[in-house]
């Protein structure tokens, strides 16, 4: 098989070289810069004439400049000749609106599957989306990983104790439940309703969390309302210690200095986003990074070899 590359856009460079160091390959050369008016102008340094291709490019802010990066490096890869082109994307942004749940709404990940499509992409690979059933708004695969290896690895680390885990909501409690199993602990669920885009407001704990170490895990983490939330009622409720862990840590608007008021004791988050500004200073943050996750599912796509495993949840 032919030498593949990997190419990244200017979204998270960091992670983009972890994934080739994992595969042990140089990331691929490209002249990425912005024209005076904000046009976006690309050149490849690399022939790719015939080889297999992977973008690694999170969707998230500037989220409109992120994608559009990624289209047109799909659309020049494709002008380019090459073979097959991967769109890995760690985040995939747009994708809270899946639906129509009113009136005169868009629905965005529709629109960023068809635009992706459209582009030239031949496959999409991406880690824990907002939505599962976001995979059928595609007309090509879709890989769905699950970074809950690289978060159950941090979970186990925690020896304080008897060890709950926590549902942020009941739409959450699904993959909340398969944590608790593979750790062999309870579960209990936060009831909640929320208010506005950016306020939750919880109402009770559904379970025992008193003199316990609670584990609160989601998938992304935006403003932190919810997150924020949900440990000032697990406090009251008598938890020993709130950990909180997340695949996306977003953190936009108020998310930081909520974060760093809160009652956290450790905060866990991936890097499938660059870590927020100010988001340092919260205390007990920990990043794992998803780069061996993604550079052996980018080698066994480019060995069509089974990915299946790397999606248990």
């Amino acid at each position: 098989m032919k030498e593949f590359r990997v190419f990244a856009g200017r979204s998270n460079p960091a992670l983009a070289q972890k994934v080739c160091d994992y595969l042990g390959i140089s990331l691929g050369r490209r002249a990425l810069e912005d024209f005076p008016d904000g046009e976006l102008s690309l050149k490849l340094h690399e022939d790719v004439r015939g080889r297999d291709t992977f973008i690694i490019q999170s969707t998230c802010h500037p989220v409109n400049r992120n994608l559009m990066e990624l289209l047109i490096m799909i659309d020049c890869l494709k002008r380019a000749s090459a073979d097959r082109i991967t769109a890995v994307i760690p985040y995939f942004g747009y994708a809270r609106q899946d639906r129509k749940d009113e009136g005169r709404v868009p629905i965005t990940a529709k629109l960023v599957a068809n635009l992706l499509t459209g582009a030239g992409a031949d496959r999409v690979l991406t880690i824990d989306l907002h939505a599962a059933q976001i995979q059928a708004f595609f007309d090509i695969p879709v890989d769905n990983l699950s970074a809950s290896p690289v978060l159950t690895a941090f979970m186990e680390s925690v020896d304080n104790g008897p060890i709950v885990m926590v549902s942020p909501d009941v739409g959450n409690a699904k993959e909340t439940r398969a944590f608790a199993g593979r750790l062999g602990v309870d579960l209990a669920i936060i009831d909640k309703r929320r208010v506005s885009g950016d306020k939750a407001v919880s109402y009770t704990v559904i379970g025992d969390v008193a003199g316990r170490t609670a584990i609160m895990v989601d998938d992304i983490i935006a403003t932190a309302g919810t997150i924020v939330e949900g440990c000032r009622l697990l406090r009251e409720r008598g938890a020993k210690r709130v950990i909180v862990a997340a695949s996306h840590g977003v953190l936009c608007g108020p998310a930081v200095k909520r974060l760093i008021d809160a009652d956290i004791d450790h905060l866990a988050i991936t890097d499938t986003i660059p870590l927020a500004e100010g988001a340092a200073q919260i205390p007990g943050l920990r990043v794992l990074s998803v780069s061996e996750l993604l550079g052996e599912a980018i080698r066994r796509i480019h060995h069509d070899e089974s990915v299946s495993s790397l999606f248990i949840k």
